[in-house]
């Protein structure tokens, strides 16, 4: 058993959602994700620095965005709990993979990589529309693509990867984020926009 900062006594399973959906949350994962989508594209280690730069546009760059409106008391945590203020944040991201998206057409990309990148800004898209009527999970859709991106530039091994992404959709379910409805949804959104882009 745990005990926060307001003395609240958390179940066990409660505390352990909290580890995986901060160590599992999409910052980390698009950085892992995409270095090893970059090598993959490329062939070598020259994607490594366009796997860093689709890091950056689509994971470090929205998380810093959040982390700065934090600290400005814009919201209690990285989640925005509130549905109807997470608008912006998708504004922020959907800016940075198309700039990033930009960079890499005009610097001669591996093709690999730049799908995945279009592939994230039309996921983003479609959760900025379904957003303002339902709250679908950005967490687990992020887990979902990753998962499927690597398995389209890598191997079809990565699928067991899908594991994670159940232990994302389940954190976020534990800590009353999501229903299991929304990380359904925002896992099939994930898997549908990557097999779109990278098997159409």
């Amino acid at each position: 058993m745990t005990t926060d900062t307001t003395g609240t006594t958390a179940a066990p399973d409660h505390a352990l959602a909290r580890r995986v959906t901060d160590v599992l949350q999409p910052r980390n994962l698009l950085l892992v994700g995409m270095l090893a989508i970059g090598l993959a594209a490329a062939g070598d280690w020259t994607g490594v620095p366009w796997g860093l730069l689709g890091a950056l546009c689509a994971g470090i760059v929205p998380a810093g965005y959040i982390e700065w409106e934090r600290g400005r008391g814009t919201w209690g945590d990285r989640h925005v709990v509130d549905r109807t203020k997470r608008a912006p944040i998708f504004f922020v991201i959907l800016g940075s993979i198309g700039a990033g998206s930009a960079v890499m057409l005009l610097g001669g990309a591996p093709t690999g990589i730049l799908a995945a990148m279009l592939a994230l800004w039309a996921m983003t898209v479609v959760l900025l529309a379904v957003n303002t009527v339902w709250k679908i999970s950005v967490d687990a859709s992020v887990a979902s693509a990753v998962v499927a991106l690597l398995a389209a530039v890598h191997s079809p091994w990565w699928l067991f990867g899908y594991a994670m992404t159940a232990a994302v959709s389940w954190s976020r379910v534990a800590l009353g984020y999501h229903t299991v409805g929304q990380v359904t949804a925002g896992t099939a959104l994930g898997a549908a926009t990557a097999g779109a882009f990278l098997f159409g």
